[in-house]
């Protein structure tokens, strides 16, 4: 099994790794609501959390 000759740098390895990032972030319409948010992700819309355009936690308020 082959080993590396010796350790690479953090400088080099982030210099591969550049290009791995997150360019732009899609948003999407809920169709409840009708607020922008990122998809596979909790939004708060007045106090309360949806996920997929259904309420997870209400506003307590």
């Amino acid at each position: 099994m082959a080993h590396p000759k010796s350790r690479t740098s953090k400088s080099r390895k982030n210099k591969r790794r550049k290009n791995i990032a997150i360019s732009n972030i899609a948003f999407r319409t809920c169709k409840t609501t009708g607020v922008n948010h990122i998809p596979h992700r909790a939004y708060i819309v007045n106090g309360d959390t949806y996920y997929k355009g259904k309420i997870i936690i209400k506003n307590t308020k």
